[in-house]
């Protein structure tokens, strides 16, 4: 728990309540308090860090003037509304945050009435708000409702449909644009062109935005957001406590649609985080006087192995593109924009854009690479069935943060992927074991005429040498990596998809089974399944996704087609949302660590043995 006994003013505050009972003289204090609060909290826990650096006056000025929680404050993504969680009740537990039973990483109505919405996705604030405001108009409801959405978060198309949405229906409802020119990395594209335009004449210092495009185009301030049915305000400089509480005054009791402009600064009060808000925007430990790191992992991440093999791909073959929607550094793509930079595409937080946008490409012969982590891609479902798939196009998509991944939790885990991947037509699913397997089956997708995915989880791989060429593998294919030893026919046969194929073997040798790396999900080696089957007493399958439609009910289908009678044991994910908690406690709590694989293939063991004893019985009476 955070000691709060050094701030004299935040040790005060537990309820909006008591800030709003505050003299106003008193809150430049206390956003220096809350300020120092997040840096030294998050220097010894990590978490986001620079987007909450640049809320807190704006988080002190939306509490003080409405009635939060009866009026709801939307709050999009959440990784800004740390602040909003000291104010709520939650400042005692800030050093928990993304831990295993601690807050949530982000907004979460389980884990406080003030959270009017749960979030994880950007770009959905304005809509879950609009639902607010409608439902209040039915209800005869005297409630205000706000939306705070980032600059990034509006690149979202989701946005766009809810701002003509509720702007048509001339809904109560205020929009507050938290404009800090950044999302993770850089915001991108026409939006922050207009944006800079609105912000050139406003005398507001905001020291990452860009010059403005397009001189001589002026348009009227705010004159797209008119356009969409709401009243334009702003910019307004958001570290001005009196200009934000003036301007949220006066607003909180219009009618109609509104919408406020605020400019931020990402990392405000933090040198290292405003020079650098790229690097500080989520963080680890570090040290809250200098900013130093602590030390990172010497081996490479499967990020990271993606992006050397994507460089060295697009040295070789002049129609390699990439596409990334706004995750540039998280994606392991950095380099490759640096020296491919007409061939690199980031469309901002727009996933669907950027899977039609690769089915484009592809039609006109290009090698479109889409890299996207496996919890954004369910965003654009349709347009990979419609778009891609269904055309038969050369597109790859280097899906990472698959499976589990730690501390971002349950709105952030890779469960999915491959039940929903794995249903579409013509669709060439893989899942690499290690690094260098990662590789060889990237270059096997992009050597692929046809819809192909790899998928990766986070973080670094078991440590395997890397191959200076990365040949493709042949397709549908597996390969044995331990054989059971015993004289006796071999009880298990472990099939394991993708990461978790480590956990396998060291299971395996405890049991002394056989191990098979699938690598391909979609289509499955079907003869090495059937001659594991004829040649073992239990199949056990493991995957790091949920259970129902997966690779196991795969195999368990290919078993049923061929009339296969062998014992069949699947482990993955269970039929429910994982909170967050680190990779390796996730992995032990959904059973899927060495340990957890080896429990329950011998408690499986022990139930066969005994039914055979008692069929035995029964045989013989």
């Amino acid at each position: 728990m955070n000691d709060t006994s050094g701030y004299s003013l935040l040790g005060r505050i537990n309820t909006p309540d008591e800030l709003r009972a505050l003299p106003c003289a008193d809150l430049p204090l206390l956003a220096a308090e809350m300020r120092r609060c997040l840096i030294e909290t998050l220097g010894r826990a990590g978490g986001h860090f620079a987007a909450n650096l640049g809320t807190v006056e704006l988080t002190l000025a939306l509490h003080r003037c409405f009635d939060t929680p009866h009026d709801r404050l939307v709050w999009d993504v959440g990784h800004q509304a740390y602040p909003h969680k000291m104010l709520t009740g939650r400042r005692g537990g800030l050093e928990t945050i993304r831990r295993q039973g601690g807050l949530a990483p982000f907004n979460s109505r389980q884990e406080s009435g003030y959270d009017s919405f749960g979030n994880g996705h950007a770009g959905t604030a304005i809509s879950a708000a609009a639902g607010m405001a409608a439902a209040a108009r039915l209800k005869g409801e005297r409630r205000r409702v706000v939306a705070v959405i980032g600059d990034g978060g509006i690149t979202a198309g989701m946005a766009y449909e809810a701002l003509n949405h509720a702007g048509a229906l001339g809904l109560d409802l205020l929009v507050v644009l938290n404009d800090n020119d950044m999302s993770i990395s850089e915001n991108v594209g026409a939006l922050r062109d207009h944006a800079a335009r609105l912000l050139a004449g406003s005398g507001i210092d905001a020291p990452h935005a860009r010059r403005p495009a397009g001189a001589g185009l002026q348009a009227p301030a705010g004159a797209l957001f008119e356009t969409l049915g709401f009243r334009y305000h702003g910019p307004v400089d958001g570290h001005d406590l009196d200009a934000l509480t003036g301007a949220l005054d006066r607003l909180k009791d219009a009618s109609g649609p509104q919408f406020l402009h605020v400019i931020t600064v990402k990392g405000k009060g933090f040198e290292p985080a405003e020079a650098d808000p790229i690097k500080y925007h989520g963080v680890t430990r570090f040290d809250p006087v200098t900013g130093a790191f602590a030390a990172a992992a010497s081996s490479p991440s499967y990020s990271q192995v993606f992006g050397e093999w994507l460089c060295q791909a697009a040295e070789h073959d002049p129609r390699v593109v990439a596409i990334t929607p706004a995750m540039r550094e998280g994606s392991g793509l950095v380099e490759f924009a640096r020296r491919f930079p007409q061939r690199y595409y980031d469309v901002a937080i727009a996933e669907q854009h950027a899977v039609t946008l690769a089915a484009g490409l592809a039609c006109e012969g290009l090698r479109p690479v889409v890299a996207i982590y496996s919890t954004f891609l369910q965003r654009a479902y349709d347009q990979l069935i419609h778009d891609v798939a269904m055309q038969n196009l050369p597109v790859l998509f280097a899906i990472d943060r698959a499976g589990l991944v730690g501390a971002d939790g349950a709105t952030h885990q890779g469960a999915y992927d491959l039940s929903y991947l794995r249903c579409v037509p013509g669709l060439l699913v893989m899942a690499p074991s290690d690094e260098n397997e990662c590789r060889r089956l990237l270059a096997t997708g992009l050597g692929h005429d046809g819809p192909s995915a790899v998928r990766y989880p986070r973080g670094g791989g078991p440590g395997a040498a890397i191959e200076a060429a990365a040949l493709p593998l042949p397709i549908g294919k597996g390969r044995m990596l331990r054989e059971a030893h015993g004289k006796r026919r071999p009880r298990v046969a472990i099939l394991a998809f993708g990461a978790v194929v480590q956990a396998a073997l060291q299971a395996a040798e405890i049991l002394d089974a056989s191990v098979a790396d699938m690598r391909f999900v979609k289509p499955l080696d079907e003869e090495l399944i059937l001659q594991l089957a004829g040649s073992h007493e239990l199949l056990v399958t493991v995957e790091d996704n949920a259970l129902p439609g997966g690779a196991g009910s795969g195999v368990d289908e290919l078993l049923a087609q061929r009339q296969q009678d062998v014992a069949v044991l699947n482990l993955g994910l269970p039929d429910r949302y994982i909170e967050h908690a680190s990779r390796s406690e996730q992995l032990a709590e959904c059973g899927l660590d060495n340990a957890g694989i080896l429990r329950a293939i011998q408690k499986r063991l022990r139930a066969k043995d005994v039914d055979e004893r008692a069929q035995q019985r029964q045989g013989s009476s």
